[in-house]
């Protein structure tokens, strides 16, 4: 028998944010890093400014009003609530589309887009958009047990959209929600019009080494680089995510860090994200604690998606799929890589601005690939 479909109301205490403001206030701080720049992480005066915003000028209440604004649901999938919004298109020939962030994203990051995808000026491009929270995140319950990996969280996609009642529909995702999407592609192909990845899951080809565009090999100094400078959140994540989370789930100032770092890191246009969009996200992982339930997720399936980027010519996905590699994104991917994996790569695009969290940076590029591509395959 399906579990039911529960409506679902954000609703913080106001004890809660109380004790945020408090421990913000009571923030122990390190000492200045030696260095002008974002080389040893977040500068001090950087998120010593960022906290007092947030300890006493930041309205969640406006937040989760907006938050709440969206149909909002719980179902038990597997054992495991899963949280979700459910927009259904005002126009009723819309395709259904399961939308997954990634980590360190949120909810939050697709409110920009929400309704370009669901009402467009088109309404042949219109989307009944649902969009899961990733077990372990945000308002869906912590897996008690180990075992939730993409995989896993694929199948309980599948049965949420069997749930909705939709028999066809597509997916659409990035960062582990490309992972989740691309996993979709293998194990539901038979519902899917197709898939929509940013970017694509795309291993170098050595067979290409010799014969490397300048892009192709401005991707393998990126990897170098961001191998040897920005890798250290996922070895640790996907190594010791519970030591980790001590310091995630207590102090309210050592989560902001954490976050805002990948947000500076992965964002082509840093200036483009307000204060309040950045704490917007960053509350949820504060509120519900999931500092250490998140970063599970890294150990759960880290290596088998690296075991996915540096194999070439193994688990392919054979439906129609869309790939969108923002000029920001490390790596970005060529074509003729990804279709060793990708077998029916029917959009390919580029876009000109924008990096990890497109739909927040550029919320109208983001909803254009989307919208194209689908095109292609209602």
């Amino acid at each position: 028998m399906n579990e039911p479909l529960t409506p679902f109301r954000i609703d913080v205490p106001q004890e809660q944010l109380d004790d945020l403001r408090e421990r913000l206030r009571r923030t122990r701080w390190p000492d200045p890093e030696p260095v002008a720049d974002w080389s040893q992480g977040v500068p001090l005066s950087y998120v010593r400014d960022l906290c007092r915003y947030w300890a006493e000028e930041y309205d969640w209440r406006a937040t989760e009003a907006r938050l709440n604004a969206l149909p909002q649901y719980v179902t038990e999938i597997d054992g495991v609530r899963v949280h979700f919004a459910h927009v259904r298109s005002p126009h009723p020939d819309a395709l259904p589309l399961v939308l997954t962030n990634g980590w360190p994203g949120s909810l939050t990051e697709y409110l920009k887009v929400v309704e370009p995808l669901t009402n467009p000026p088109d309404p042949a491009d219109a989307f009944h958009l649902v969009l899961p929270t990733l077990p372990g995140y945000g308002f869906s319950g912590k897996p008690t047990t180990t075992g939730w990996g993409v995989q896993r969280i694929a199948r309980a996609w599948a049965e949420l959209m069997a749930r909705l009642g939709y028999a066809r529909y597509g997916a659409a995702g990035s960062d582990w929600g490309t992972s989740v999407t691309t996993s979709l592609g293998q194990q539901d192909a038979a519902r899917l019009a197709g898939i929509h990845v940013i970017p694509p899951i795309a291993a170098p080809d050595p067979a290409t080494f010799d014969d490397l565009t300048d892009d192709e090999r401005a991707t393998l100094e990126a990897l170098e680089h961001a191998g040897e400078h920005e890798s250290g959140y996922s070895a640790e994540q996907s190594t010791k995510p519970q030591t980790l989370g001590y310091g995630l789930v207590d102090s309210p100032a050592a989560l902001c860090a954490w976050i805002v770092e990948k947000f500076r890191s992965w964002t082509e246009r840093p200036d483009l994200l307000t204060r309040d969009e950045l704490l917007d996200n960053v509350m949820l992982y504060w509120l519900p604690g999931t500092g250490a339930s998140s970063a599970r997720l890294y150990w759960e399936s880290f290596r088998q998606v690296s075991e996915w980027f540096t194999r070439t010519n193994d688990d392919t996905i054979d439906v129609p799929t869309g790939c969108s590699v923002f000029p920001r994104e490390v790596p970005r991917p060529s074509r003729r890589w990804a279709a060793r994996r990708y077998t029916d790569i029917r959009w390919w695009h580029e876009p000109p601005r924008g990096g990890h969290f497109a739909a927040l940076e550029e919320p109208e590029l983001f909803a254009e690939e989307l919208r194209s591509f689908f095109r292609l395959v209602r």
